[in-house]
């Protein structure tokens, strides 16, 4: 294999690689450009790498590429978080261990079939995304994250909050203390709006209550 070879495949999976992780990026997830970018270009270079060392001998150079899958699954686990009963970041799980099968199919010179999974899956994180939120977030609720900051401490402020969206048919779907905040006035909400209520109208809602001080959207 020559050089140039070894050269075209490590960019062709840095660009699929990073097309991929631009719309991570913009979602501000920590895994984004760079680490889907780095991924690919790894996932690549170990392909690479097993071809150059075991070409011409009894061992299966695919042994290395099997152990990709592997390896990649831990670094997913770092993308998934859980915020009380829900986890968050399983997409960008999926779309690194989809990477390194990128990077894995241009190691191997199938540019084809990287390149095709490269569109499917951009499309799935923009088109379909976009799907989601026209299609099927109106019929079945629109989630939204919120930070409400309370002008006391305890759980009478909280308790008058969550009655107040039950009433307004607002479910709660998790609901926790915002990390790094020390004195117990700041609360992290994950609601789902029933059909016909906006985020607008919901910060509205939650604004006219007297214990509440500050609102903004997680």
């Amino acid at each position: 294999m020559s050089i140039a070879v070894v050269i075209i495949r490590i960019l062709i999976a840095a660009i699929l690689g990073g097309a991929i992780g631009v719309e991570r990026e913009i979602r501000e997830h920590t895994a984004g450009f760079r680490t889907h970018l780095l991924v690919a270009v790894g996932a690549a270079a170990f392909t690479l790498a097993s071809f150059f060392h075991l070409a011409g001998t009894s061992y299966d150079p695919n042994r290395i590429s099997a152990q990709i899958v592997t390896g990649i699954g831990f670094l997913g686990a770092g993308a998934i978080i859980r915020y009380g009963t829900s986890v968050r970041g399983l997409t960008t799980a999926a779309s690194l261990w989809t990477v390194a099968a990128v990077g894995l199919l241009t190691g191997q010179g199938f540019y084809t079939a990287a390149i095709v999974t490269t569109a499917v899956v951009i499309i799935s994180l923009y088109a379909l995304r976009t799907i989601e939120e026209r299609i099927f977030h109106p019929m079945l609720g629109t989630p939204i994250g919120i930070v409400v900051e309370f002008r006391s401490t305890g759980y009478v402020p909280l308790t008058k909050l969550l009655s107040l969206l039950s009433q307004r048919r607002v479910t709660v779907v998790e609901f926790g203390h915002v990390s790094g905040e020390d004195d117990q006035t700041h609360v992290h909400l994950f609601l789902k709006l029933p059909r016909g209520m906006n985020p607008g109208q919901l910060l509205e809602l939650i604004a006219h209550e007297p214990e509440v001080r500050t609102i903004s959207v997680d």
